[in-house]
């Protein structure tokens, strides 16, 4: 099962079409994940771990993979001057349960080093923004998180 059957279940799309599609989702949602690790200028291996994890553990994703789509992700992001690029390709392909699901991998790499600061703050509430969810939504998904964290 691919990322986007994780997220979205079976599609109608022809297969050389899911497979962009998916590629180009994979790509998008770890760009936010990338950028969420960067608001403090620091990459740090603890964001890194999370984003693996969830790319080859939540979405299936092969390692040898995993370090392609982050690389692209990285390149990608430095390209793009604003996060709506990818946000608008999420909001066109998923839900509103699917977008929960992406700002709670976002809330995960904020909470991989146990500490929210002022512009990771501010970052998640611009993607929970761009992603048209209400704030509601990106409480539940903080809460979900912590509550996550907290356990292990």
């Amino acid at each position: 099962m691919g990322f986007l059957d994780t997220l979205l279940g079976a599609t109608t799309e022809t297969s050389q079409d899911k497979a962009a599609s998916e590629y180009d989702l994979q790509i998008a949602t770890t760009a936010l994940m990338i950028e969420m690790a960067n608001i403090d200028d620091e990459f740090s291996d603890d964001e890194r771990q999370v984003i693996v994890k969830t790319l080859t553990g939540r979405f299936q994703i092969s390692e040898d993979k995993v370090d392609k789509i982050i690389s692209e992700a990285e390149k990608e992001v430095n390209r793009q001057l604003d996060m709506y690029y990818f946000t608008n390709m999420i909001n066109e392909h998923f839900a509103k349960p699917e977008k929960i699901k992406i700002i709670e991998l976002v809330w995960q790499v904020v909470y991989s080093d146990d500490h929210l600061n002022g512009h990771e703050d501010y970052l998640v509430h611009r993607f929970a923004k761009l992603l048209r969810l209400d704030h509601k939504d990106l409480i539940d998904a903080k809460l979900k998180v912590k509550a996550e964290v907290t356990k292990k």
